[in-house]
């Protein structure tokens, strides 16, 4: 009988970690697979650990693995699938915002032959400036990246082992699961459901937090923001010609005048402000190449059973 893996990031979810495993697995006896669950706890401050603990002594197809402090959600989502040993993996959260019941429609996707079962939420009940947000981000993401990324598509959906096979020969150390899913390519089939809210807990990613992640998407699968800084700079630079020719016959027509404080002022603002958002993009890309030639682990782990 073939194994369906279920990987749960965990970040002090002590609220709903318990409550995910029991209604996941009543929807896995409908899953005609052997099921086992890889909970990982990305270094949580409060009792995600013991409850996880307790969950392995009463049932053998729990499995956890302990970071030794909190290395992110990315390095979590890589070391459950580096711990699975399934012929599909789940990936899913443990605030019950994915629906366990979509699980067993997954697995009969897997056996139809998709390789990627891809669960996408519409965004029913959320607030009426992060949707719009949400929505201009996708848009200027979809402009820059070279994979496609759709919008109310997150971490969970289904891999075949095929699939996370692929996934899991990509060892770069700033790593962008979202993308990464698109870019592996794969037979894909998309499953949607309705947005679903935490049942207990409140969310762990804060707005810098998400902008963060934001910045991580653009930055990590194409060099545009590169080219855009080199083609604003040859605007510019265009433009300043244009206005020193437009000085200087305006120079031989009337004479010399006083030039502006305004036109100064602005000038230099205006190319400070240019050049500092510039150096900011070189730096982050020569920032990742630091951490990259480094070549540190994703994260390290405590303990695990």
């Amino acid at each position: 009988m073939k194994t369906l893996s279920i990987v749960i990031p965990c970040y002090n979810e002590e609220e709903t970690v318990q409550k995910f495993y029991d209604e996941t697995k009543q929807w896995m006896e409908k899953v005609p697979a052997d099921i086992e669950y890889v909970f990982v706890d990305d270094g949580s401050r409060d009792r995600t650990l013991p409850i996880l603990k307790e969950m392995a002594e009463q049932d053998d197809d729990v499995h956890y693995i302990s970071f030794s402090r909190n290395f992110g959600k990315e390095a979590a989502i890589l070391a459950g699938f580096q711990y699975a040993k399934g012929d599909a993996v789940v990936l899913i959260d443990a605030d019950l915002q994915h629906p366990p019941s979509l699980i067993p429609m997954m697995w009969k996707h897997f056996e139809d032959g998709y390789d990627q079962v891809i669960a996408k939420r519409n965004r029913a009940g959320e607030k009426f400036t992060r949707r719009k947000l949400t929505n201009v981000y996708y848009k200027l993401v979809n402009r820059l990246v070279e994979v496609e990324i759709t919008d109310g598509v997150g971490d969970f959906r289904l891999l075949s082992r095929q699939a996370l096979d692929a996934l899991l020969s990509l060892t770069e150390y700033n790593r962008f699961s979202k993308g990464l899913f698109s870019w592996i390519g794969f037979h894909e089939k998309m499953i949607e459901y309705e947005n679903q809210v935490r049942v207990e807990g409140a969310s762990k990613w804060s707005f810098a937090s998400l902008l963060n992640y934001g910045m991580d998407g653009i930055l990590s699968f194409n060099n545009k923001p590169l080219r855009i800084a080199i083609y604003s700079g040859i605007g510019i630079t265009m433009f300043g010609f244009i206005y020193i020719l437009i000085t200087l016959v305006n120079y031989f027509i009337n004479g010399v005048e006083t030039p502006g404080y305004f036109t100064t002022i602005s000038a230099i603002i205006l190319l400070g402000g240019i050049q500092l958002l510039f150096l900011g993009i070189i730096g982050e890309y020569i920032g990742r190449i630091y951490y990259e030639t480094k070549r540190r682990p994703q994260y390290l782990v405590k303990e695990k059973n």
